[in-house]
């Protein structure tokens, strides 16, 4: 791992969008989904930080959050287990200034002592509903060189479907574009738009300076304020100045169920396999599977596969997580497979999301299509 330490710490949200995606954040938050056969969602945000030389690391949890604490045990999978810095999961409760926050500024405000003593100059800020191999050091750059307050990461790309219709019920399930003005500096923030067509979409990742950072959000909760865009940002970008920064590389924003199962299904494209995983590593857990086994005369075609796996059917098209069972004669394609999940023999499934520790019996036949692929919820028999 990169060892040479940038003068920023990071902060996670790991509960960003969790609304728009309850079949799989029913009993787990938005960034220990797994994603790409062996990884959740937050592998490659703390990979990015981590490559990038950030140490000092807080991940902000609302509920739920038991699955990912179990993920990340003690960090050292990341090389963030250490005695100065590293991993800091801040759960509700943990101390008297820390609830279930219902905005970013409640959650901000409840580390604030924790940040007055952090000797890092600058603060990254980031949710956890886009899969990216992500260059802070490039952000960074970028924000010193316009000299702005604040700068915020953005795609050009359409609104999600999903984001027309959302219901927004804590700030960090709101969506923001930004207008630039002839200097590259932002003029309006819009909050929920319904615009068509290319936008300059947030990312939701944020640079600012510690001091600064510490400053607006004391305000902001000493008034009650809940959104950090909207109600620091938006408000005072005549006297902040904020900057954009224009991200080119590959994305994966998960929005909904089928955005899910579309931007995995991505991944058995080689060219997209590369522009996510080229880069810079990813780490993640590591369970200490053996190797998948291929018994009989199995047929496997386009597939990702984890370790662990036992694969005596066909399986073309599919996203197969660790520990998964194939049984004879059995066939899967296009398919989410997750992880302990049993396909027992003659089964038929195809178009077809399975959570962890599923159990697809004997001859049954379960499909869906690709603009509606079916899920069965984690632990089930069908």
């Amino acid at each position: 791992m990169v060892k040479s330490q940038i003068d920023a710490l990071g902060i996670i949200f790991p509960n960003s969008y969790d609304n728009q995606l309850p079949a799989l954040c029913s009993e787990r938050l938005m960034a220990s989904v797994p994603f790409a056969s062996r990884y959740r969602m937050i592998d490659f945000i703390l990979s990015s930080m981590v490559n990038c030389g950030i140490e000092n690391i807080s991940v902000i949890v609302r509920k739920n959050y038991r699955s990912l604490m179990r993920h990340l045990g003690s960090a050292r999978s990341w090389d963030l287990s250490r005695k100065n810095g590293g991993l800091n999961l801040v759960p509700p409760f943990a101390e008297k200034t820390v609830k279930v926050y219902n905005g970013r500024v409640e959650a901000l405000a409840s580390i604030i002592d924790f940040l007055k003593i952090q000797k890092e100059k600058y603060v990254f800020i980031s949710d956890a509903n886009i899969v990216t191999n992500f260059n802070y050091n490039a952000m960074l750059d970028a924000h010193k060189a316009s000299g702005a307050d604040v700068t915020i990461a953005y795609r050009e790309e359409e609104i999600p479907a999903a984001f027309m219709n959302l219901q927004a019920t804590v700030s960090t399930d709101l969506y923001y574009t930004l207008r630039f003005d002839e200097s590259g500096r932002v003029e309006h923030i819009h909050t929920n738009p319904k615009s068509q067509g290319i936008q300059n979409l947030s990312m939701n990742v944020y640079l600012i300076e510690r001091e600064l950072l510490i400053e607006k959000i004391q305000h902001a909760y000493a008034h009650g304020y809940m959104y950090f865009e909207r109600d620091i940002l938006a408000p005072q970008l005549e006297t902040l100045k904020v900057h954009g920064f224009k991200y080119e590389g590959y994305t994966a924003r998960i929005t909904d169920i089928l955005s899910y199962y579309k931007e995995n299904m991505r991944l058995l494209d080689d060219e997209n396999l590369d522009a996510l995983f080229s880069p810079a590593p990813v780490y993640t857990r590591v369970r200490d599977d053996n190797p998948t086994r291929y018994i009989g005369n199995p047929q496997v075609k386009n597939c990702m596969v984890a370790d662990g796996c036992v694969i005596e059917g066909t399986v073309e098209n599919c996203i197969l997580f660790r520990g998964v069972k194939i049984g004879k004669g059995a066939v899967v394609k296009n398919s989410i497979i997750m992880q302990d999940t049993t396909v027992m023999d003659d089964a038929v499934i195809d178009y077809v999301i399975t959570d962890k520790e599923v159990t697809v019996s004997e001859g049954k036949e379960l499909r869906g299509n690709e603009s509606f692929p079916i899920f069965v919820p984690a632990y089930q028999s069908i």
